[in-house]
């Protein structure tokens, strides 16, 4: 997300770091520059200006023109303003309430079913809570059964009423249904349109009144671009909405809605939606956001992606394993499982400092790991268990049954070896995170590439 934006960015950092002096003129030309960029990622131009000028003030406040490395400084200066303008810090849902009500609004084709199902999911494996999924888009044919399908895949309880055609009555009825079956948190899926009109905003102004939810979010795609910021303004101004989830960052190089929906509304981005799985949501952190956009990586939010993956016991039993020299392809297969839960592989490496400038350009498939798997699988139990005995005729074996050739197998084999003999170098070295602490970075372990 945002490549476009952190390229733009770059060029107009690299001109006035390649500067002997930072003088005004060439922090306004950076700052100009800078409004460019946000105007090419779609960005309202009277708030990308706005924007710009702070920038600009702010660097001449903080006097970068004696600063001994002032081309970074007005980097960071850049960061702290970016973080500012897309909210500074993560706003986290509002759930008072015996059961609190979270009411999901936004357009026809936005993803609001899906994030409904993706939120209930977030907050049952994030936060223990057992929520009711409500269908009430009674118009959209199959809306009943794509929440229906959805609240199975993640967990969660749903409440359809089929025959009823009042969104207002099911809303209630589903409120006195949690109540009586211990739901602490109730989800409800409103209808949408293909554009903004009057009888869907009565409709939704309606079921707020009635079940007097704790949040009420806002659900836009981001790759709308400026029109999500005027449809945000619109049902902002009739609903008055608590938050907004923007769905399909992972396709959107732009960005500029993120960047400008918090500026306009005044209302804080609290997730983005980053992929087709139901794992695909992750809360929004300005700042963490900026450090991505500017190249700096987020490295915090990798760090809590491998710890929902990795717990500790695993991590104990995995390190005696590596001390004791006993670690197979066993062991590797089920750390690949783990790693392949924490998102997309491009995305966690962009997470790296450094990482999302040379990527840029890169084609990363979702299932850059399945190769492995399908050697892996190939083999057999006591052949994973004990890799010494993979002999010439075993390998030519496990690359038919994967659909890879001898010279894959060969090369993960080797890779794996490299991987153990370093890994036990590390635990002998008093490194006592083992493979769990080396799987918390992206990619695999040990420099091993990926079979193509």
């Amino acid at each position: 997300m945002f490549e476009n934006l952190s390229d733009r960015f770059e060029k107009a950092f690299q001109r006035i770091r390649g500067e002997a002096t930072i003088t005004e003129a060439n922090i306004a030309e950076t700052a100009k520059e800078i409004r460019r960029a946000l105007v090419e990622a779609d960005v309202n131009y009277s708030v990308a200006k706005r924007f710009a000028n702070r920038v600009k003030e702010a660097a001449l406040g903080r006097d970068v023109l004696t600063a001994v490395k002032p081309g970074q400084l007005l980097v960071k200066i850049t960061q702290e303003e970016l973080a500012g303008f897309m909210g500074s810090a993560h706003q986290d849902l509002n759930l008072k309430g015996k059961p609190a009500v979270i009411l999901m609004s936004g357009l026809q084709g936005s993803g609001k079913t899906t994030h409904t199902a993706k939120l209930a999911l977030h907050l049952r494996s994030k936060h223990g809570k057992r929520p009711l999924l409500v269908a009430c888009d009674v118009y959209r044919p199959a809306a009943i059964d794509q929440l229906e399908v959805m609240a199975k895949r993640v967990g969660a309880d749903v409440f359809t009423q089929r025959e009823q055609k009042n969104p207002v009555e099911i809303a209630q009825a589903a409120l006195r249904h949690a109540r009586s079956h211990g739901n602490d948190v109730v989800i409800v899926d409103t209808a949408g349109r293909l554009a903004v009109d009057e009888e869907m905003m009565d409709e939704i102004a309606r079921i707020k009144q009635a079940v007097e939810p704790s949040e009420t979010l806002f659900v836009v795609d981001a790759m709308t671009g400026q029109d999500a910021v005027r449809t945000a303004q619109a049902f902002h101004e009739r609903i008055a909405f608590d938050g907004v989830i923007l769905t399909k960052m992972d396709g959107d190089t732009r960005g500029g809605a993120a960047l400008s929906i918090r500026e306009e509304t005044g209302k804080p981005v609290k997730f983005v939606g980053t992929g087709e799985k139901p794992e695909a949501l992750e809360p929004f952190h300005p700042d963490r956001m900026a450090q991505r956009i500017l190249g700096m990586g987020d490295v915090v939010t990798l760090v809590e992606k491998a710890q929902e993956q990795f717990d500790q016991e695993s991590a104990k039993k995995l390190e005696r394993k590596i001390r004791k020299n006993s670690f197979d392809f066993e062991d590797f297969l089920e750390q690949v499982q783990q790693v392949k839960k924490m998102g997309n592989v491009k995305d966690l490496l962009a997470m790296v400092p450094g990482m999302g400038k040379a990527l840029r350009g890169v084609d990363i498939d979702d299932d850059a790991f399945k190769h492995i798997e399908a050697i892996i699988r190939s083999m057999t139990p006591d052949e994973r268990k004990n890799p010494d005995k993979l002999n010439g005729s075993r390998k030519s074996r496990i690359a038919r049954g994967s659909g890879r050739n001898v010279q894959e197998v060969n090369q993960l084999i080797k890779q794996f070896s490299e991987m153990k003999k370093m890994m036990k170098m590390m635990s002998a070295g008093g490194n006592r995170r083992g493979l769990s602490g080396m799987m918390s970075r992206p990619g695999l372990p040990g420099g091993m590439r990926m079979p193509r």
